[in-house]
């Protein structure tokens, strides 16, 4: 993934798409890209992403800059992961806003396979 992909990725609201026998779309907030290039994203309430998941592996990521419409699609692999520091940083994290009310209870550790920008224009569909 290039620097814009990861700056946009790290400052905006993501959309995770994944499917099973429907689809299901869900906006995320608790999430990170690491300097290896894999997305991580807190489990909060993903029950249903997370059985989709389950199921065949997949996901697709979709964030995008509602002043500028600069967006890009990430598709790829995801593994749950229960312990470790990612796990243990998105704990700290939910919990704090929340007061301890919530909590982290895992993470998805998400490979990218591909990266598509759904900005308009001429690069539009493009793969990176």
């Amino acid at each position: 993934m290039n620097q814009n992909v990861v700056n946009l990725l790290k400052e905006q609201i993501w959309y995770l798409g994944t499917y099973n026998n429907e689809p299901n779309a869900v906006p995320v907030a608790f999430k990170d890209v690491t300097e290896d290039g894999k997305l991580v994203v807190g489990d909060v309430f993903l029950d249903e992403t997370l059985k989709n998941i389950e199921a065949n592996g997949k996901i697709a990521v979709s964030a995008c800059n509602a002043s500028t419409m600069e967006g890009y699609q990430v598709k790829g692999t995801a593994k749950y992961i229960t312990e470790g520091d990612v796990v243990e940083t998105f704990k700290k994290l939910v919990s704090d806003m929340f007061n301890g009310a919530a909590t982290a209870k895992g993470a998805l550790v998400i490979t990218p396979e591909k990266v598509i920008v759904t900005t308009p224009g001429s690069d539009n569909k493009k793969v990176l």
